[in-house]
């Protein structure tokens, strides 16, 4: 598995600096989101650019990818782990949010509500979950270009497989970012997405956010 995933990253997601530029002004547009003196963990973190650029006391960052560690900023805790069959390793209401970017597709669907339960049972009592991953709805043409992908979502399925975990909605927006960077003609600078981030129209976006609270 762990070539397997190495393959992937250096063939299908090569490193790119501005995923990190990308990464900082998301995370400063979701940080009313999250509580600066919480607890923080990200699922899937890859090159580990959103973890990284959150503001928390504590943040911890898990992938099945052996060389994630290595992209971890001084701070945040890297530990190898399969979010599928291992988040038990995790201390139970430890929690006070969890992001996942890209990374729900990846599980077939009859382990996805595996992962949302784990990963409920990981948060606190009133704590948030934020995905950002593909909208089918609006990235049906590109989407299994990614060869890796395995379950289908959009922003009316995934909330609904949320609540079905005892998760309460907070907000969804269909379109939020760009589907992919590949392509984009024009310099990425933090202003331009924060800009992007704030504006009523989103050209391109095939990337949805889904926040929701653990009851």
């Amino acid at each position: 598995m762990a070539d397997l995933l190495t393959g992937y990253h250096d063939v299908h997601l090569t490193p790119d600096p501005a995923r990190t530029v990308v990464w900082e002004a998301v995370a400063a547009h979701l940080a009313p989101w999250l509580p600066p003196e919480g607890t923080v963990l990200e699922i899937g973190a890859g090159y580990c650019d959103w973890i990284n650029s959150v503001h928390a006391a504590r943040r911890v960052a898990v992938d099945m990818w052996p060389r994630f560690a290595s992209y971890a900023a001084d701070g945040v805790e890297a530990t190898v782990l399969d979010a599928a069959t291992e988040l038990w390793k995790l201390q139970d209401a430890s929690f006070d949010a969890v992001l996942a970017s890209n990374v729900l597709e990846h599980f077939t669907p009859e382990v996805v509500p595996t992962v949302v339960a784990g990963i409920a049972r990981l948060l606190r009592t009133g704590g948030r979950f934020l995905v950002i991953q593909p909208n089918f709805r609006y990235a049906a043409r590109t989407y299994f270009d990614d060869y890796t992908h395995r379950s289908i979502f959009t922003h009316v399925s995934l909330p609904a497989l949320l609540r079905a975990q005892g998760f309460a909605i907070d907000r969804i927006e269909p379109r939020f970012l760009p589907y992919s960077m590949r392509g984009v003609r024009v310099p990425i600078t933090r202003w331009l997405v924060a800009a992007y981030l704030r504006s009523p129209l989103k050209p391109g976006a095939g990337q949805m956010l889904v926040i929701a609270t653990k009851q």
